[in-house]
């Protein structure tokens, strides 16, 4: 048997590995959603979302969480999107190339796979004990905006250096300058990429429940913030609040507030999805 024979069964070996592991994996998936879904989607309904929560199971709801996160990424996007997608811009059309330069990009890529208990950790000992922000909505969005800072920034210089060169080198034939081409070429461009690394990076927000505990968000919550400095709870933080209870009508109204959670992060990934594909047709 040569060797040409012998690649192409490893190849075929592990392409076979590789499908059955992904069957696997997706088949632990499509059980546990099932499973939540058969125990939590009747306890769905316009109570259960407009209603306060309660130390009642039957009369518990996820209102002031659903607020509560609302107003969490609508904060952190306020904070992240400008500073991350202008920094992106910095390191990848202005940045000269040096070691400090080159130092920066490594500690940028790997800040994106630090462990989120550490982002709260820094906005617990920054923004709730040095600023002196307390346990509020305030201090949870500067901690996800900590978190997603550098997936967006290393999002924006992917997008940007997808942009084909002759499309600036066109721009600057014409004689525009080079924030010109940036604004009017390159940015148009790559609204899709940047578009799509700002909607997953706020998918791993809105499921992150270990940085709002160490800055504070409390599990229950009995009425709706007002202000940026009061106290807030978000839908992990109550779906964890509601699993330690060992009422089963707790675990059902669980298993509810995570499906709302997952079709908010599958509509958010779905978003993402198309702005891609719609980039990606654009550029060919």
């Amino acid at each position: 048997m040569n060797n040409i024979r012998k690649n192409k069964i490893k190849d075929q070996a592990f392409k076979a590995l590789g499908i059955l592991f992904t069957f696997f994996g997706i088949s632990i998936l499509v059980i546990l959603i099932y499973n939540i879904v058969r125990v939590g989607f009747t306890r769905i309904n316009w109570d259960f979302l407009t209603s306060l929560p309660s130390r009642k199971p039957e009369e518990a709801g996820i209102y002031t969480a659903i607020i509560g996160t609302l107003d969490l990424m609508l904060l952190t996007v306020i904070f992240a999107i400008p500073i991350g997608v202008g920094a992106g811009i910095y390191l990848e059309e202005y940045s000269k190339k040096s070691r400090l330069s080159s130092l920066l990009e490594i500690n940028i890529s790997n800040l994106a796979g630090v462990p989120s208990i550490i982002y709260g950790l820094l906005g617990l000992g920054i923004f709730v004990r040095y600023f002196n922000f307390g346990g509020s909505i305030l201090s949870g969005s500067l901690t996800l905006s900590l978190l997603i800072l550098p997936i967006i920034i290393v999002a924006t210089r992917e997008a940007i250096k997808a942009v084909p060169p002759s499309l600036k080198e066109a721009s600057f034939a014409l004689g525009a300058s080079k924030w010109q081409t940036i604004r009017n070429v390159v940015l148009p461009s790559s609204f899709g990429g940047i578009i799509t690394g700002i909607i997953l990076s706020l998918s791993r927000a809105i499921g992150e429940t270990a940085p709002l505990i160490v800055v504070g968000a409390m599990a229950y919550v009995p009425f709706v913030p007002q202000s940026l400095f009061d106290t807030f709870s978000v839908l992990p933080m109550q779906i964890y609040n509601w699993t330690t209870r060992p009422q089963e009508g707790f675990a059902i109204a669980a298993s509810a507030a995570i499906i709302i959670l997952l079709l908010i992060t599958f509509i958010m990934n779905g978003i993402a999805v198309y702005f891609r594909n719609r980039w990606q047709k654009k550029l060919q």
